[in-house]
């Protein structure tokens, strides 16, 4: 599986960013995915994830009402919608797929050991 995340950019504090994630993969929806983001000096956090049948999400609660994730199987695409960015959004953003087949439809991980492969990450920065 390959992913090629995209949409990164400088945006406004109160702006708003769309991140794209491809798959090269032809099983895309035996995979949860999952976005990730990294600040200068931090650990690779959790931001949002969804279950390999698009029934399950999961958000930190930082970006909850702010950000939302979807999934196009047919596209093999995940997106992640960004809204009123705050400067403590600024980070690397990843992109992440967790084989799932074996587990429940709609589960999603927030471990990022869990996940199996990554994109290669798009950087984000809002200013304020």
């Amino acid at each position: 599986v390959q992913l090629q995340a995209s949409g990164g950019g400088l945006v406004q504090a109160g702006g708003s960013l769309r991140l794209s994630c491809a798959s090269s993969g032809r099983t895309f929806s035996s995979y949860a995915m999952g976005w990730f983001r990294q600040a200068p000096g931090k650990e690779r956090e959790f931001v949002a994830g969804i279950s390999r049948s698009g029934r399950g999400t999961k958000y930190v609660d930082s970006v909850k009402g702010r950000f939302t994730i979807s999934r196009d199987i047919a596209a093999n695409t995940i997106s992640l919608q960004m809204n009123n960015l705050k400067p403590e959004d600024t980070a690397v953003y990843y992109c992440a797929a967790d084989f799932t087949y074996n587990r429940g439809s709609s589960y999603v991980a927030t471990d990022r050991n869990e996940y199996d492969y990554w994109g290669q990450g798009t950087q984000v920065t809002v200013s304020s």
